[in-house]
This record gives C-alpha cells, sequence and structure tokens, in this order.
C-alpha cells in the first residue's frame, strides 16, 4: 500500500537506472544465482551489474545492441540470460520470490485455488495441443494459386 512510512522503501530516483536492484533486492537474490564453475577462468563481471543489465532490457524492451554502455556487454548479458534461462536459475529465482511474497501476506507457499475463465475452457474443448499445433503450421499454396506458372510445355 502506497503510505507516507511505505513510499521510502520503493523510491528508485538514487539508482542508476529505475530497473537497478536496490541492495535489499540483491541481498534476496544473490544466494539464489549459482557460483562460478570449477576450472577453467575466473568470473570477471560482477553478477549485480549482469542482473541489472538484464533488468534493463526487459524493463524498458530496448533491443540488446542498444543497451547502455556503463552495463556489461551485451553478448555477457544474453549469455547469462541464456545460461539462467537453461539450467533453472531463473525459474528457482521467480518461485523463491513468489513463495516469498505469498508469506509476507500470510497465505500458504502453493495456492489453495485456482481460477479458469470461460476462454481457457472453449480452447481446451476444442481439441486442445492438436488444434494448437494446426493452427500453427504455415499453410501451404498450390502453384496454382501462385503467380507464376511452372510448367514446361
Amino acid at each position: 500500500m502506497w503510505t507516507v512510512e511505505n513510499c521510502p522503501r520503493y523510491d528508485r530516483s538514487t539508482l542508476r537506472y529505475p530497473s537497478d536492484l536496490t541492495d535489499q533486492e540483491w541481498g534476496l537474490i544473490k544466494p539464489l544465482i549459482p557460483p562460478a564453475k570449477r576450472g577453467g577462468r575466473k568470473r570477471t563481471v560482477d553478477e549485480r551489474e549482469i542482473v541489472n543489465g538484464i533488468m534493463y532490457v526487459l524493463s524498458t524492451g530496448c533491443q540488446w545492441r542498444y543497451v547502455p554502455k556503463d552495463l556489461p556487454p551485451r553478448s555477457t548479458l544474453h549469455d547469462y540470460l541464456d545460461r539462467w534461462s537453461y539450467d533453472g536459475t531463473l525459474e528457482q529465482i521467480h518461485h523463491a520470490l513468489y513463495v516469498m511474497c505469498r508469506e509476507q501476506v500470510a497465505r500458504e507457499a502453493s495456492p489453495s485455488a485456482c481460477v479458469i475463465d470461460s476462454q481457457s475452457v472453449k480452447g481446451a474443448e476444442k481439441g486442445g495441443a492438436a488444434s494448437i499445433r494446426l493452427a500453427m503450421i504455415q499453410a501451404k499454396r498450390s502453384r496454382a494459386r501462385s503467380g507464376i506458372s511452372w510448367s514446361t510445355r
């Protein structure tokens, strides 16, 4: 709730970008990021800056090539995003924050009810996955309908 006491907690005016993590937010995420793998080179980029860069791209919707120069290179950000998506780190972060939010409002960690709207039911009645797959396949055009004839008379 936006109360006089609560507003300073969400003030982002002192951060470099509004998408940057505060110290408190970083404290929640830091333990969930896997350490560098043993062997090989040591990690040279700051993990917090990587998360800040990924959050910048996700919050602004900018293209990777427009990432500001004071954040890690776009290739580094993209590689870490791919790696963390592949190994489940992003899912673990999301789940941990989700459980924490539910516990803060005195609810059980996992919801006990589900809401299904009429659109969801209609989509499931029509055939589910099979109908979705057919809708996603690109229609083939016949050669007769194309403007160019391929006949060799």
